[in-house]
């Protein structure tokens, strides 16, 4: 695909003058451009989002974007205006709507959400073709990725090392979107203008790099579905080792992991962990979601996130005693829970995050057995908080889940998110823990490539899968681990020749949770409340391999301690 230059487009952005680079959290954002998802207007709802096509031109020395993107939407209900999501650090130079230039009373962007009246109002089924061009310094993050915006960096010889990360503040930070989980694009196109010798790995399948006049290059990608955040720009003088994983469902997935010049060994070593961890996917979960497309990881100069089919690695090849890198393991576990499995709100991102970090000791589970296992599962079951609940039930933005000063469950999303999987793979068997994943993650039981597309799923959902999995209702359990902040109590008595079990557990409802019960170096399963026959000087342990998600005086105290510590520093 051959394509024109930026200088050359009807709508042309304004190229900004200055050199004088910004600092870390500059220039500031709005509130509006800081919240993702959340209740939307009803012009966004009333859209469908057939494609994007969007062009960059990334300016290092200027720390600055040039963009035209040009978005097709359906409207599912009649509209008079278009609201899209886009920083006002951006400003908009020129629009038109279906090839019809708009004069520029016709938009405004006072707060992060550009309004653009239409020419005339489009009725339901009707096509709208954006195009919008615009330019400026987007917003630098102070410390990606935990918050968001654009990293420039130099590689330790000098050269550009620029990345974006948006999964926070979101996609409107470098490009008009729909800054809300279900605002994905059937299709996007990416097409980024680099310097001379630098390269732009992206999303999805390299459509080719075009040479300009000028020395610089264009890379052009396609990527199908991406999650609203995981459009993501990369642009070093990278290398690249690449390869192909045959599948266990027959086809060949491309493999590629773009890295900075003078580490080709580190590279190759982290590259080698490619192909184990798709085949541990693919035997307990199913196909490679992207298969047609790529496995890719970039290096950023920020630790990391889930940019599909471009994953983000930032983790320095560091060792550990697991025997495997776990960001590149968890960042490509969501290639499953995140971007194939779509969260349809950010109240039910446990789904993303508490099976990408379960992943990890399942992974070691499967390499190594149950003491590895056991060892990552209580490491992280030492850092749940239990400070709200996992779940509220409604519309939530960003910041509301991710953010613990905003009431959100924050950190307790990965481990406690875990925890509960552990749980539930416990209570439910491995078999049908398995299954219901599967159905989670593709929709349908039987996934083979090409028969199942990425999706939008729910924590409702999530609880219907469980039951008609394994025929059983699970309501408790979710109610309790995933609808309530504390955790389920178990009361023991013992008294001569007897051993007493409740369980005491948050909103007071039930909570018929089995327990092992081991007496004497015999175990037997029960359901409290129960009362055993125990000899008076039998030694016994309550779930002796930590099954069970309960509270743990031992873990509060130990918190507790570490927040003491803390303080006095």
């Amino acid at each position: 695909m051959r394509l024109r230059l930026l200088a050359a487009l009807s709508l042309t952005p304004l190229l900004l003058a200055g050199t004088v680079p910004l600092k870390k959290g500059e220039p500031a954002i709005s509130e509006q451009t800081q919240r993702s998802g959340g209740m939307r207007p009803a012009e966004q709802l009333a859209l469908r989002f057939d494609s994007a096509d969007l062009q960059f031109e990334v300016l290092p020395d200027r720390q600055a974007l040039n963009g035209v993107a040009t978005l097709t939407f359906t409207a599912t209900a009649p509209l008079s205006r278009l609201l899209v999501d886009l920083d006002r650090n951006l400003p908009v130079s020129a629009i038109s709507i279906n090839d019809q230039p708009l004069a520029r009373s016709a938009w405004s962007n006072p707060q992060g959400q550009l309004a653009i009246r239409l020419p005339r109002p489009a009725a339901r089924g009707e096509r709208i073709v954006a195009r919008i061009g615009y330019a400026g310094t987007p917003h630098i993050a102070v410390n990606a990725p935990w918050d968001d915006g654009m990293v420039w960096s130099k590689t330790p010889d000098g050269r550009t090392w620029f990345a974006t990360t948006a999964e926070g503040y979101g996609c409107d930070l470098f490009w008009p979107c729909l800054d809300f989980p279900t605002g994905e694009p059937a299709v996007a196109t990416i097409h980024i203008t680099v310097p001379a010798g630098l390269k732009a790995p992206s999303n999805g399948v390299l459509l080719g790099i075009d040479a300009l006049p000028d020395g610089r290059t264009r890379w052009n990608w396609r990527v199908k579905q991406p999650n609203t955040y995981a459009i993501a720009l990369n642009v070093a003088p990278y290398e690249e080792v690449a390869g192909g994983y045959r599948s266990r469902y027959g086809n060949t997935i491309p493999m590629h992991y773009w890295y900075l010049p003078g580490e080709r060994r580190q590279a190759e070593g982290l590259f080698a962990e490619f192909a184990p961890t798709l085949d541990f996917f693919e035997a307990n979960i199913g196909p490679y979601p992207f298969g047609d497309e790529k496995l890719g990881v970039v290096e950023t100069p920020h630790k990391g996130m889930e940019h599909q089919t471009i994953n983000a690695y930032g983790n320095g090849y560091a060792k550990a005693p697991e025997g495997f890198d776990w960001l590149f393991q968890h960042e490509f576990a969501h290639e499953y829970f995140g971007n194939q499995l779509t969260a349809a709100d950010w109240d039910d991102y446990w789904l993303h995050e508490g099976y990408a970090e379960y992943m990890q000791p399942a992974y070691a589970l499967w390499r190594e057995g149950e003491a590895r296992y056991a060892a990552m599962m209580l490491d992280q079951r030492n850092r749940i908080l239990n400070k709200q609940p996992l779940v509220r039930g409604r519309e939530v933005t960003e910041e509301e889940v991710y953010e613990d000063a905003k009431g959100g469950p924050a950190q307790d999303i990965y481990y406690k998110g875990a925890w509960v999987l552990h749980t539930l793979r416990w209570l439910v068997g491995d078999k049908d823990f398995w299954a219901i994943t599967r159905r989670a993650v593709y929709g349908r039981p039987d996934p083979r490539p090409g028969n199942f597309a990425p999706r939008f799923g729910s924590t409702a959902e999530f609880q219907r899968i469980v039951r008609e999995v394994t025929g059983k209702d699970y309501g408790w359990f979710f109610e309790v681990y995933l609808r309530q902040a504390a955790l389920p109590d178990l009361i023991e008595r013992r008294t001569a020749g007897r051993l007493s079990l409740t369980w005491a557990a948050p909103g007071g409802g039930a909570f018929p949770m089995p327990v092992d019960v081991e007496v004497n170096g015999t175990v037997r399963r029960v359901t409290p409340p129960v009362s055993i026959d125990v000899p008076a000087d039998g030694h016994v342990v309550i779930d002796p391999w930590a099954r069970i998600l309960r509270r743990s005086p031992a873990v509060e105290a130990f918190q507790a301690y570490q927040a003491q510590q803390r303080a006095k520093k």
